[in-house]
């Protein structure tokens, strides 16, 4: 089994550029591909960002594109998201998230494991 534990969110003044950070345990993550996903106040969760197992490989939201960087560090069974120019609309619950496979996914049901969230809220 695989549990990740995001962490990194909190409140940040529009155009601050925290980092996410997604601590995965258990066995194989470096076998894995990654995701990560946010939720808004009554909206649906949305695809951010996706990395395949080797970290070779990454797709982006066209809201987040250019601005957020997704990354991985397998030896420290670690996921990232840099993210830049924050928006009041970047305020959501940000989730990570991995696939059993090493091919990565936009869409949520791809995914087998999910963290807890963190929340990033961006004030004006």
């Amino acid at each position: 089994q695989v549990q990740l534990v995001e962490s990194g969110g909190g409140l940040v003044q529009a155009g601050g550029s925290p980092r996410l950070s997604c601590a995965a345990s258990g066995r194989t993550f470096g076998g894995y591909a990654m995701g990560w996903f946010r939720q808004a106040p009554g909206k649906e969760r949305e695809f951010i960002a996706t990395i395949n197992w080797s970290g070779l490989s990454t797709y982006y939201a066209n809201s987040v594109k250019s601005r957020f960087t997704i990354s991985r560090d397998n030896a420290k069974n670690t996921l990232y998201l840099q993210m830049n120019s924050l928006k009041p609309e970047d305020t959501a619950v940000y989730y990570c998230a991995a696939a059993r496979g090493p091919a990565y996914s936009t869409n949520a049901h791809g995914y087998d494991y999910w963290g807890q969230g963190t929340q990033v809220t961006v004030s004006s």
